[in-house]
C-alpha cells in the first residue's frame, strides 16, 4: 500500500503459538508483499494513512481495491482523498489514483527460492489542485518473501518515476519480518528507504512496527506507526496507516 505513503511524493512508507499458520506482509506496512489475492475473490482496504515533517502534516483516506483476476494476477485500484497544510494553508480534496497489477512469476513451495513478483503501479493525475504533481507517475518493483513457519520474510524494491516540477525519479527498497503470533494475531516491524524525490531533497529512511488483526467473519484491522529515522525534519517525523480489510 510507502509513504507516509504521499507525504512528499507517492511513496513512496510475539513469540507464543508455535503451531500458528504462516505470517503475511504487505499493508499495513510500507514494504509490499509478492502474494496476490486469490482467485474470484475481493480483498478491499477501508485506509488512512498520514504523516508529518517540520511545518507540514499531510494524508490520504480512501479504498484500496484488489481483485484476483486469475491464477498469480491481482488487479488493483486505490481510491483516496487526500489532505494537505503546510505554509498556513490547508487542501483537501481527491488524490491521484493509482492502478496496479501483481504478477507472482517465481514460488517458494517445494522449492529453496522465494515468492516473487512484479507488481507496476501507475499514478494517475486525478488530484485537485495543490495535492499532486499533476503528472502520470509510475513505480516499478518487485517483491519477494519467504516463509518460515509462522514467521515470513518480505521485502524487495523498486525505481519511482516521478515526473513534475522540483520533483525526481529515485529508488527505494525496504524489508520487514512477521510473525503470526496466533490464528487472529499476526505482528511485525519493517525498515524502509528512498532516495531524494525532489530536486534539493534528501533520502529518506523510516521504521515500522504493525499488526494485524482478524476480528470476525471477513473483517480484519491493520495498524503501522514509526518514526522517520533519516532526515526526518525534513522528509519525515513520523507516519500512520491503519484500515479494515475485507476479504470477500
Amino acid at each position: 500500500m510507502a509513504r507516509p505513503r504521499r507525504l512528499a511524493a507517492p511513496i513512496a512508507l510475539g513469540l507464543a503459538a508455535l503451531l500458528a499458520s504462516a505470517a503475511s506482509a504487505g499493508p499495513p506496512y510500507v514494504s509490499d508483499d509478492p502474494e496476490p489475492t486469490d482467485p474470484s475473490h475481493w480483498e478491499i482496504y477501508v485506509f488512512a494513512t498520514g504523516g508529518g515533517r517540520a511545518g507540514e502534516t499531510a494524508g490520504d483516506a480512501g479504498l484500496d481495491l484488489n481483485y484476483g483476476a486469475a491464477k498469480d494476477l491481482q488487479l488493483t485500484a486505490v481510491l483516496p482523498l487526500s489532505y494537505d497544510r503546510s505554509a498556513g494553508a490547508t487542501r483537501f480534496g481527491a488524490g491521484d489514483a493509482e492502478v496496479a497489477a501483481k504478477y507472482k512469476f517465481l514460488h517458494q513451495k517445494g522449492s529453496p527460492l522465494p515468492d516473487v513478483a512484479f507488481f507496476p503501479r501507475l499514478f494517475l493525475p486525478t488530484a485537485s489542485a495543490g495535492l499532486g504533481s499533476g503528472r502520470v507517475g509510475l513505480l516499478l518493483p518487485l517483491w519477494a518473501q519467504k516463509d518460515f513457519g509462522p514467521w515470513a520474510l518480505f521485502g524487495g524494491g523498486g525505481y519511482q518515476i516521478n515526473p513534475g516540477a522540483g520533483n525526481r525519479n529515485y529508488w527505494l527498497t525496504g524489508v520487514g519480518l512477521t510473525r503470526a503470533v496466533t490464528e487472529k494475531l499476526t505482528l511485525g516491524a519493517e525498515l524502509y528507504h528512498h532516495g531524494p524525490d525532489a530536486e534539493g531533497g534528501k533520502a529518506f529512511t523510516g521504521l515500522n512496527a504493525g499488526l494485524s488483526y482478524k476480528v470476525k467473519g471477513p473483517y480484519s484491522l491493520l495498524l503501522s506507526v514509526g518514526p522517520g529515522l533519516q532526515h526526518r525534519r525534513e522528509e519525515g517525523r513520523y507516519a500512520v496507516y491503519a484500515a479494515l480489510k475485507l476479504d470477500l
